[in-house]
């Protein structure tokens, strides 16, 4: 039997039985489009905590109060309790180190913003001018926080866009006098809108100088200390210079952990590439059990079309034809599912980047071609027994029982 044969048979075979072939179609399809769309979400998590720590600025070294008791870092136990407070003139002595480019101290509480009787909560961020260069951050109105000694600090303020959208509505921002807690501030600056980073919302973010911040909130500890190496094959020995000169300053205990962003993305990326591949698993199960309907539909097609088979054997075809035909017809309708599937699984993905359109939802390429490779090979094994048990069937009996 010619190839052209083999595929009319095939495609008779499935168009003579149309709600067979749609349900059988359909099994393998919705597994495809599972795997397709299961795969698009892990690896678009990925992407988009690459992207979000790429946002946040680059060469970055962050020294956290306490120390991790682990072998790396552990989103879990960043914040882990410490007998020494970081403090300014910590920061201040690691801007000696000579791999280290700029830093920024960060000094983070809540209070209240109130101007012209409207009053709204805010995450207060004491910082330094070199803050907006270390996070990458852009200016939309007026300028940053002024250059001058960290010990002291002008009464200015720089805030988000969703602050000043609330506050002020139309009215300009800049120039405008707002009490912080119990303090007065002029605004000198809005930030552009930025969404998340270092888990906190920079459009509802309002920064201040950092001493005046610590003396608001009453606290002479940092937050953070945002270091930015002077370039990548830096950051190494930017992380050993911050650590070694906050242990001499702390009489020679490591009671901080400093991380890096090279290492904080390898331990994401791998938590979500693991997390891709586990759900893809998940999602070819159904794979399997597609395969099952295609061998129970194949096997009721063989019991249907006895006489057809024995009528074939009779003219003379040879078992291996038989097989052959049946097979072809169990790979014809998993590539048409797989086909469908395929389709469908990038419509979902394409609907999920329309409902979140910061979310990267897009299938991998290995998973796209895993998935139709998984569909097309689970037909062909699952259609093995039927085309057996067709090629093995008596030609005379099989037109007996016509």
């Amino acid at each position: 039997m010619r190839i052209p044969d083999l595929l009319g048979f095939a495609r008779d075979a499935a168009t003579g039985n149309p709600l067979r072939t749609s349900l059988l179609v359909l099994a393998m399809a919705i597994g495809v489009a599972a795997v397709v769309v299961l795969t698009a979400l892990g690896d678009g998590a990925r992407r988009y905590v690459v992207n979000e720590f790429a946002s946040i600025g680059t060469n970055l070294v962050i020294v956290l109060p306490g120390r991790s008791q682990t072998g790396g870092f552990n989103p879990a136990n960043a914040i882990t309790g410490t007998p020494r407070d970081l403090t300014i003139a910590d920061a201040q002595a690691v801007q000696r180190g000579s791999a280290i480019h700029r830093l920024a101290p960060l000094a983070v509480g809540s209070s209240e913003i109130s101007v012209g009787g409207k009053l709204r909560e805010v995450l207060v961020a004491g910082t330094t001018a070199e803050f907006i260069q270390v996070r990458r951050l852009v200016i939309a109105q007026g300028r940053f926080l002024s250059t001058e000694d960290w010990s002291r600090g002008t009464a200015e303020a720089v805030i988000g866009a969703k602050v000043r959208a609330e506050m002020f509505g139309a009215e300009p921002a800049v120039g405008q006098l707002v009490r912080i807690g119990d303090r007065r501030f002029r605004v000198v600056g809005v930030l552009s809108a930025s969404g998340q980073g270092l888990g906190m919302e920079t459009d509802e973010l309002v920064i201040i100088p950092v001493a005046l911040a610590q003396a608001m909130l009453n606290s002479n500890t940092l937050f953070r200390i945002l270091i930015e190496a002077r370039n990548r094959e830096a950051i190494p020995l930017a992380k050993t210079q911050a650590l070694e000169i906050i242990k001499q300053r702390h009489e020679g205990e490591e009671d901080v952990t400093v991380i890096t962003q090279d290492a904080i993305l390898a331990t994401f990326d791998r938590l979500l590439g693991a997390l891709t591949l586990a759900v893809a698993g998940i999602a070819a199960i159904s794979l399997a059990v597609a395969g099952v309907l295609v061998m129970n539909v194949m096997l009721v097609s063989v019991t249907q079309r006895t006489g057809e088979i024995g009528l074939l054997k009779a003219l003379g075809a040879t078992g291996g034809t038989i097989q052959l035909a049946f097979l072809t017809e169990a790979a014809l309708l998993s590539l048409a599912g797989a086909i469908v599937g395929y389709g469908l699984g990038l419509a979902g993905a394409a609907l999920i980047r329309l409902f979140y359109p910061f979310f990267p939802a897009f299938p991998p390429n290995w998973a796209v071609f895993a998935g139709l490779g998984t569909a097309l090979t689970t037909g062909i094994l699952f259609g093995v027994a039927p085309a057996r048990r067709a090629a093995a069937l008596d030609p005379v009996q099989a037109l007996a029982r016509r």
